[in-house]
C-alpha cells in the first residue's frame, strides 16, 4: 500500500509542478459543463491515456518514443480545431468534412449545450494525456524502471493507474474550482460569449507553448523547484541510502514462518535457472547446493552502492568457504553497456570477484526472488529455504551473524564467532556520514533526468548546443554540442562539459566511450580551480584523466570538511556518453 500512496502522490503533486501550466486551459476549457457528465469523461481519458503509454514506454522499445511524437503532434492539431471553435463557432459548420470529422464533431459537441455526449469530453481527455507526460518526476521514473526490469505485469499497469489518477484529482479540484468562478462572472456580468472565447484563445496559446517545446524545456525547468523535491523528500523517507527500484505492489518477502534461531523463513520460491551465462563456475542450482548454506548478491556493476558492499560480500566468501557458505553473484544491468558480458568480466576481474556469477540480463532470477534493490543478499539455509534478506549497504556485522547461525543450524562445528574488518580503497571504500551526503543519484538521461537548469531544458534525442546555467546545490547542465537520450547523453563535438553543484565527500560519474577502443581525455576543476588533494581514484592532481571503458569513474574525493562545491568536467574528445552521478 507504501507503494501505491507514493505513486497516488506522485501524481497529486505534478499540479505543483509549472510544466502542468499549458494542460490546464484544456481542462477548465469545459468548467461551466456539469463535472459527471463533461469534467469526470474528461479526466478519465487523460489517466487512460497517460497510463497506456507509459505502460507501452516501460516494457517496449524506442519505437514508442515516436509514436508518443505522434500521438503529441496529433492531440495539437485536435485541440487546436477545438480552440479555434472556442473563438470562431462558426467555424464548426465549415469544418464538417470528411477529412476532419472526428475533429469537428468533437469541437462542435463540446460547444451545444443541448449535447451532453460522454465521447467528445473523453477523447478531449486522451488527447490532454499525450501532452502531460513530460511533467512526470522521480516517483513516476522509479515506475517505469521498476517496469523495465520487471517486465510488464498488472502491478506495474496499475501503479500507473493510480499516478495518473493522482494528477486527475488535482486537475478535478481545479475543473471544480474553475467551473463555480465561470458560473459567478457569468451570473455578475453576463459576458458567457467572451468567457468561452477568452478560454479559446488560452488553449491556442497553450497549444502555441506545447508546439514549441516550453512544456519540456523552460517550464519543465521551473518545475524543478517544486514537485521533485517534494518527490524526493518522499523517496528519500522509504529508502534511505539505497539504490532501490519500485516494481509494483511490494513485494518484500513476507514471513511464512519461524525457525528456532529466531529467523523467518520466508515466502519465496527462487530459482537460479534463466543466466544468460555463469561466470566462475557451471551453471548451479538450489537443488544442487542442497546442505549449503547460500548467499545470493544482486549488484550491477556501476553500482555504487553495489560497489560499496562487494569488499564484505568478498570477504565473507573467502572466510566462510571451507565452513560450507556459497556465495553467488547475481550481475542484473541498470545500463545498457552493463548486458555486455565482456564488460561485466573485465569488471569481475578488476574487483577481484572469484565467487560464482550469474549474468542475469533477462531478470529471471531477479524476478524470482522478486526483488527490488540494487544491491540485495538473500540468505538461503542449508535446506533451500531463504530465511533473512537485506537490501542496501551497511548493517555488515548483522548480515554476517546470519552466515554464523545458518552454519551452526547446518551443522557446522568450528564457525568462527569474530566478524571481518574491511579496509577498502577508492570506489569500495565506504560512504562518509550520511550526514554529509546532500546530494543523490542523478541520471543524466531524460527519462529519469531532473534538477537541469541549461537554458531552455533539454532537447529530446536531438544534437543540440547546450549553454551553462547557474546551478544551485543538486542542479547541473550542459555546455557544448550534445545529444540527449532516456539513458545518457553523448557529446557530438569536442570541448563539452557538465557542471554539478554537489555536497558531498565522493563525486562519481559513469562514463564510457560511443566506440568500443577509443579513448576521451577529461579535465576537472572543483570551484574552478584543479582539485589537487580532492581527486578522486580516476584523475590526478591536476584534474586530468581518460574515460577508456563504460564504468563508474571516481572523479572526487575530498579530504577537508564536506561542503557545497561546484564541480566540472570538460571533455577534449567527442563520442563521450554520460550516464549518472552519485555520490558518498
Amino acid at each position: 500500500m507504501i507503494l501505491y500512496l507514493l505513486a497516488y502522490l506522485g501524481g497529486v503533486l505534478t499540479i505543483v509542478s509549472p510544466c502542468i501550466l499549458p494542460v490546464i486551459p484544456f481542462v477548465l476549457a469545459r468548467a461551466d459543463r456539469p463535472f459527471l457528465r463533461n469534467g469526470l469523461p474528461m479526466l478519465i481519458g487523460m489517466s487512460l491515456a497517460f497510463a497506456v503509454v507509459a505502460t507501452l514506454a516501460s516494457v517496449a522499445g524506442g519505437w514508442v518514443v515516436s509514436a508518443n511524437q505522434y500521438g503529441r503532434a496529433a492531440a495539437l492539431i485536435l485541440l487546436a480545431v477545438f480552440g479555434l471553435t472556442l473563438v470562431f463557432p462558426e467555424l464548426a459548420d465549415r469544418l464538417m468534412r470528411p477529412l476532419v470529422a472526428v475533429g469537428a464533431r468533437i469541437s462542435q459537441s463540446a460547444e451545444q449545450p443541448g449535447e451532453d455526449s460522454l465521447v467528445a469530453p473523453f477523447v478531449l481527455g486522451i488527447a490532454t494525456g499525450f501532452l502531460w507526460a513530460p511533467c512526470a518526476g522521480p516517483v513516476l521514473g522509479l515506475i517505469l524502471t521498476g517496469a523495465a526490469l520487471q517486465g510488464a505485469n498488472a502491478g506495474t499497469a496499475l501503479l500507473l493507474l493510480v499516478y495518473a489518477a493522482g494528477a486527475a484529482t488535482s486537475l478535478a479540484l481545479a475543473l471544480l474550482v474553475g467551473g463555480r468562478v465561470f458560473a459567478a462572472m457569468k451570473r455578475s456580468i453576463g459576458a458567457g460569449e467572451w468567457i468561452r472565447r477568452g478560454v479559446g484563445v488560452a488553449v491556442l496559446a497553450a497549444v502555441v507553448a506545447i508546439s514549441l517545446g516550453l512544456d519540456t524545456g523552460f517550464l519543465t525547468n521551473l518545475s524543478v523547484g517544486s514537485t521533485t523535491s517534494l518527490e524526493q523528500a518522499l523517496l528519500d523517507k522509504l529508502r534511505p541510502n539505497q539504490k532501490t527500484v519500485m516494481t509494483g505492489p511490494s513485494m518484500q518477502a513476507k514471513p511464512a514462518g519461524e525457525a528456532a534461531s529466531g529467523l523467518t523463513v520466508e515466502d519465496l520460491d527462487p530459482t537460479l535457472a534463466g543466466a544468460q551465462e555463469w561466470l566462475n563456475s557451471p551453471p548451479l542450482t538450489f537443488e544442487a547446493l542442497k546442505g549449503k548454506v547460500v548467499l545470493v548478491d544482486f549488484w550491477t556493476y556501476s553500482c555504487i552502492n553495489c560497489l560499496r558492499s562487494i569488499p564484505y560480500v568478498r570477504a565473507w566468501a573467502e572466510k566462510y568457504r571451507d565452513q560450507g557458505l556459497v556465495v553467488i553473484g547475481v550481475h542484473a544491468p541498470e545500463f545498457a553497456f552493463e548486458r555486455n558480458v565482456a564488460n561485466v568480466k573485465n569488471a569481475v576481474s578488476t574487483l577481484r570477484i572469484g565467487y560464482p556469477v550469474a549474468i542475469d540480463n533477462d531478470y529471471k532470477i531477479w524476478r524470482s526472488f522478486e526483488n527490488q534493490y540494487w544491491p540485495a543478499h538473500y540468505f538461503i539455509d542449508a535446506n533451500g529455504k531463504v530465511r533473512h534478506h537485506h537490501f542496501g549497504e551497511g548493517e555488515y556485522a548483522e548480515s554476517e551473524r546470519v552466515i554464523q547461525t545458518l552454519l551452526a543450524e547446518a551443522g557446522n562445528r568450528n564457525v568462527p564467532s569474530d566478524v571481518v574488518a574491511v579496509k577498502a580503497s577508492g570506489a569500495e571504500a565506504a560512504a562518509s556520514d550520511s550526514a554529509d551526503v546532500q546530494s543523490h543519484e542523478t541520471y543524466v538521461g531524460y527519462s529519469r533526468g531532473e534538477n537541469f537548469v541549461s537554458p531552455g531544458g533539454v532537447v529530446k534525442d536531438e544534437a543540440h548546443a547546450y549553454a551553462a546555467g547557474e546551478p544551485q546545490l543538486n542542479d547541473w547542465s550542459l555546455t557544448g554540442n550534445w545529444t540527449v537520450g532516456p539513458e545518457r547523453g553523448q557529446l557530438n563535438a569536442p570541448d563539452g562539459s557538465i557542471v554539478y553543484r554537489f555536497h558531498a565527500r565522493d563525486l562519481h560519474l559513469v562514463l564510457g566511450p560511443a566506440t568500443e577502443g577509443a579513448s576521451i581525455r577529461f579535465r576537472v576543476t572543483i570551484d574552478g580551480k584543479p582539485p589537487g588533494a580532492a581527486h578522486g581514484m580516476d584523475t590526478d592532481a591536476d584534474g586530468n584523466g581518460v574515460v577508456t571503458t563504460q564504468r563508474l569513474y571516481q572523479l572526487i574525493r575530498t579530504p577537508d570538511a564536506v561542503t557545497d562545491h561546484t564541480f566540472e568536467i570538460r571533455f577534449l574528445d567527442a563520442g563521450l556518453q554520460a550516464y549518472a552521478f552519485t555520490f558518498g
